[in-house]
């Protein structure tokens, strides 16, 4: 009770008052808020009660969590109302008992612990109560050093410090390490060849990308040694019971050294045996095992066969993903399950909130009415992970609200607590600019699964390189009208300009406004870079060579002050993260267009590779 006591004379000491911690009888002279369990609190965990009258205050909590949770809604009862609080009753408790939030570290941008620290203290707030780190080779595994050397790894010993400051704030920080697909840069490493599915990348969807190798080869001798090696360094250093295993987004499999095997059992077999392998080896530590459901959900026959006693994650990003139907399917089959819809950040830079809203509210809808026992809230780095932590910020608050309890909020809040407790400006503007930005590209009247125009086109790659991410970005200037990337455009620096007017009163609260105004600044280059290739196709050749000059000076000047500010918040450098101000550079300078309109107006219809 003491970490949680600490966080509300915390509270008290923004607004100017000294609260003393006693225990024992409620009987004292002075007695301003008074915590005890049972009473009038909810009989569900999670549960409280908060009775304000003339008093004081009195808080009565079901368990541990709903002391947590009383906690943080009177710190939030104090920012907004100072001394003087109403008098009012709360009676509260949640729909989902888990309510999480998943970070993607292993796509470029590592937080500093002091980052991940201020993150959760900002999650702890608005009742999250576990944070897992996606992680796939950026913790600092000692005999691996050449597969992290780079990227800026998360260590043991900021990982135990960051479980510490977590059960400080009632958070449970869930180890997180893939251990099946997306372990492409594992594979890289020479002495790992042999436990890849396949040897070398392999064209997928005609031709269009290359898919590298990134699954373990399951019936390799070499594979679950190497898994359990990675198991007895890495879960040490966190208290949870749980481990997330990942295990999702297989695409290899049965396609190199399982294809025999896949063709004799059938490639879902195959996937499930692995998984009870890994569950074996998880259990043996004595961790829970969670993993992401995409893959077995192919095979929903294959379900009922799982251990009863594994958590699946359902998980889907877009505003009609068919969680009613895939839920369904685990609550059937009696598996304990999340849902875990997503933030919409990745590929997108400043957002794509209309869709990353809907796909909230329609997790915790289905994931309650199934009986889904927690909600996790993720959030992608895909293409280097240039969007920053300010970007996702309402995305966490509005996941948090709806799996507390969907039915009762409310819209109209979401932008004045966001700037009141995260971006704490008194002006109200940091907030309204990052709401706006994230419908930004609703402008462009053009729409594709998980991207806008904004993130795909300056973050596509070289089409030589055949990456998978933001890949038809180059192509866009094709399909979308003139005055509609102007339109976009002028939409991003409306925001760009109140944002500018704001008044953070802490150094936390201007640095979330810089990282806002970098994304932005970064989302108008691809509509200049657009505008450039449009005047290209045009054979407007003075345009366009003016075009490229002022774009190459603007990249510059970006890329000099995003690899200034980045020590600030991030571990390593920028080199994994925004390579792709070079390569717009280079188009610039090159002053050719990578797709004639003839071939970038042609959309292809997406598939699943699954």
């Amino acid at each position: 009770m003491l970490p949680v006591a600490e966080r509300l004379k915390a509270a008290t000491q923004h607004i100017g008052v000294e609260l003393e911690l006693i225990t024992g009888p409620a009987k004292h002279p002075k007695l301003a808020i008074r915590a005890s369990q049972g009473g009038q609190a909810p009989g569900h965990s999670g549960g409280y009660s908060i009775v304000i009258d003339g008093k004081g205050i009195h808080i009565h909590y079901f368990d541990e969590a709903g002391l947590r949770a009383s906690v943080a809604t009177l710190r939030q009862l104090l920012r907004e109302f100072g001394k003087r609080l109403p008098h009012l009753t709360i009676r509260d408790y949640p729909d989902f008992a888990k309510r999480g939030v998943m970070l993607d570290i292993s796509r470029g941008r590592v937080p500093r612990l002091e980052t991940l620290m201020e993150l959760v203290s900002h999650l702890a707030d608005v009742k999250i109560n576990e944070f897992q780190l996606y992680t796939e080779h950026t913790f600092a595994y000692r005999n691996y050093e050449p597969v992290w050397d780079g990227w800026g790894p998360i260590t043991g010993e900021e990982i135990l410090k960051l479980d510490a400051y977590c059960r400080q704030v009632g958070i449970e920080l869930v180890p997180n390490q893939n251990s099946f697909g997306h372990l492409r840069y594992w594979l890289e490493y020479p002495p790992l060849h042999k436990l890849a599915e396949t040897k070398k990348p392999w064209p997928d969807q005609g031709g269009a990308f290359l898919r590298y190798p990134s699954t373990l080869a399951p019936n390799h001798p070499g594979t679950i040694p190497f898994l359990r090696e990675l198991y007895d360094e890495l879960l040490p250093h966190f208290t949870s019971d749980r481990i997330n295993v990942g295990c999702d987004e297989t695409w290899d499999l049965g396609r190199g050294q399982s294809k025999k095997l896949s063709e004799a059992k059938g490639k879902g077999r195959v996937y499930v045996d692995f998984l009870k392998q890994i569950y074996q080896e998880t259990t043996a530590r004595k961790k829970q095992m969670m993993f992401w459901g995409d893959i077995i959900l192919h095979y929903p026959e294959l379900v009922k066969e799982l251990p009863k006693d594994v958590i699946a994650l359902n998980w889907g990003y877009e505003a009609n993903h068919p969680f009613d139907r895939e839920a369904g399917i685990f609550a059937k089959s009696q598996v304990p399950f999340y849902v875990c819809p997503g933030t919409s950040t990745w590929m997108t830079l400043i957002g794509r909130h209309d869709n990353g809203f809907a796909n909230l509210h329609q997790a915790a809808e289905v994931g309650h009415k199934h009986g889904a026992i927690g909600y996790l809230n993720t959030d992608w780095g895909d293409g280097g992970h240039p969007q920053p932590l300010a970007v996702s910020y309402l995305p966490y608050l509005l996941g948090a609200a709806v799996s507390w309890c969907a039915n009762t909020f409310d819209d109209a809040l979401l932008v004045p607590v966001a700037n009141r407790d995260i971006f704490q400006d008194p002006t109200g503007r940091v907030a309204k600019a990052a709401y706006g930005l994230g419908f930004a590209h609703r402008k462009f009247n053009y729409t594709a699964p998980n991207v806008t125009p904004f993130g795909a086109v300056i973050a596509a790659p070289p089409p030589q390189a055949r990456e998978l991410f933001c890949r038809d970005g180059l192509k866009y200037y094709a399909r979308i009208p003139k005055e509609n990337i102007e339109a976009a455009l002028e939409e991003v620096e409306t925001q760009r300009t109140l944002l500018h007017r704001s008044n953070p009163a802490t150094r936390a609260g201007d640095v979330l406004a810089t990282e806002l105004d970098f994304a932005a600044r970064m989302a108008a280059q691809s509509c200049k870079y657009m505008l450039w290739q449009q005047a290209v196709a045009a054979g407007r050749t003075a345009q366009a060579k003016l075009l490229a000059k002022r774009g190459i000076v603007e990249l510059l000047q970006i890329d000099e002050e995003f690899k200034a500010y980045w020590p600030t918040r991030n571990k390593g450098t920028t080199e994994k993260c925004s390579k792709f101000l070079r390569w717009r550079i280079e188009d610039y300078r090159r002053g050719a267009l990578h797709f004639p309109p003839e071939i970038a107006s042609v959309e292809r219809c997406s598939t699943s590779a699954d």
